[in-house]
């Protein structure tokens, strides 16, 4: 209990300091920011100088990973207002590129208390495109710099740590050419997206490894998600939800039974060790529907491929408790997960093309809304009791999986993320960060 009101006690901190964040980087002046209202991590750093001797870095990473894994909610990417800004924002960085761009910055990590030629060149860079704004000095990274790198990470999709790290480096060096192609790549599929949106609907941005739950024009709920890996990568797609499983049987597709669980049992069974289906409370299924014995199976033959393959439901269920369905030609779902670690990390390009969703009991309880004796109350009870249970939605939710790499918001905020999968044809330098 103790242990559990201290982690309680640390939360609310964490939330409280993000909160003011949110309140001060308003106040600054600068680029506006996507997600005024809600909440950003932030860390210290202290010392230090242009050569980075005599650094105290202290990096908050509870903080970080509260940041990735609660998002605050922003404003809807869907939304056809934001193609006029979009348009507006075209106009800005055309004319960025037609000065000459932006000098690329040299490496090197740099945070609050360095000074001279890179923090100028920085601070040049940041007032470009509006997330500081300028001032007589110009090389100290000082607190405006700071918040304004955080302005940059945040409309970046990066971790707002205030510090130019490695990847906050490489964002920043995407040339300004690069990030124009971007917008007007975007403009052409956001008009697409948005002639159909439905009022109600959910919405998953693959590069943005974000999910948004929208309701008449405004967030309800946004969630981090877990995407398809580089070589696996998540489909677009538009569908219906139309139901939920509770406490699921995972069936074994077979891209993974090729790619992952052959090689594994294949692996081990030369170390003499056969017991990879067991211990994942897998059943190899022959063609008849009937249960193989895992420990006659040879892994070693080809005929392992004819068995299919389903895991039970329990706790290291890879659907975790409950599992989202829409019709779709590829297979792909949404689920909960057993690995919740994966959520506070920045990049999250680790599944095999389905969508595994973070606070999923938020999601299926906004998506049971219409079902009858449906509340968050007996979700929290399906996860507890383990029972199976599949369940039609009264209210179908329309389900996009959409591509958006750059966007405008109400806000006045221009937003950019990875070229997760290289769509934007602009090459690697807007997927590398």
């Amino acid at each position: 209990m103790l242990g559990h009101l201290k982690r309680m006690k640390k939360r609310n901190t964490l939330q409280k300091q993000c909160a003011n964040f949110a309140k001060l980087l308003t106040l600054t002046g600068g680029l506006a920011l996507s997600y005024s209202s809600g909440a950003q991590a932030y860390d210290s750093w202290y010392g230090g100088n242009e050569d980075g001797v005599g650094w105290d870095q202290t990096f908050d990473r509870s903080a970080a990973r509260e940041w990735e894994i609660n998002p605050p909610k922003g404003f809807p990417t869907l939304d056809k207002a934001n193609i006029p800004l979009m348009k507006e924002a075209v106009k800005r960085y055309a004319a960025i590129v037609s000065a000459g761009g932006w000098r690329k910055m040299p490496k090197g990590k740099m945070g609050p208390g360095n000074s001279g030629q890179k923090v100028a060149l920085l601070r040049k860079r940041l007032e470009l495109t509006g997330d500081l704004q300028k001032s007589s000095s110009y090389s100290t990274y000082d607190y405006y710099v700071e918040r304004a790198v955080k302005r940059f990470q945040v409309r970046h999709g990066l971790t707002p740590s205030g510090m130019v790290d490695r990847r906050t480096l490489m964002a920043l060096n995407v040339p300004a050419s690069v990030r124009l192609r971007q917008l007007r790549t975007n403009i052409a599929r956001l008009n697409g997206l948005t002639r159909s949106t439905a009022k109600r609907y959910v919405a998953v941005n693959v590069p943005a490894q974000q999910i948004e739950v929208v309701e008449n024009g405004r967030i309800v709920s946004r969630h981090a998600a877990v995407v398809g890996k580089i070589d696996r990568q998540t489909p677009r797609l538009r569908s219906k939800i139309h139901e939920i499983n509770f406490n699921p049987y995972w069936n074994v597709p077979r891209s993974i039974v090729r790619k992952d669980l052959v090689p594994k049992a294949r692996s081990e069974a030369k170390r003499g060790r056969y017991d990879l289906l067991e211990r994942f409370r897998i059943s190899a299924l022959d063609g008849n529907g009937r249960k193989v014995d895992p420990r006659k199976i040879n892994w070693n033959s080809n005929s392992v491929y004819n068995y299919r393959y389903r895991q039970d439901p329990w706790k290291d269920n890879s659907m975790g408790f409950v599992k989202i369905n829409f019709h779709n030609k590829h297979a792909v779902y949404m689920h909960d997960t057993p690995s919740k670690s994966l959520f506070g990390r920045n990049l999250r390009a680790n599944s095999s093309g389905c969508i595994r969703v973070q606070n999923v009991k938020q999601l299926v309880t906004w998506l049971l809304k219409d079902n009858k004796d449906w509340s968050r109350g007996r979700v929290d009870q399906m996860q507890t009791n383990g029972e199976r249970k599949d369940v039609r939605l009264k209210t179908r939710a329309p389900v996009y999986f959409v591509y958006v790499t750059s966007w405008a918001t109400r806000d006045g905020t221009v937003h950019f993320r990875r070229d997760l999968y290289k769509q934007d044809g602009v090459g690697a330098t807007a997927s590398n960060y």
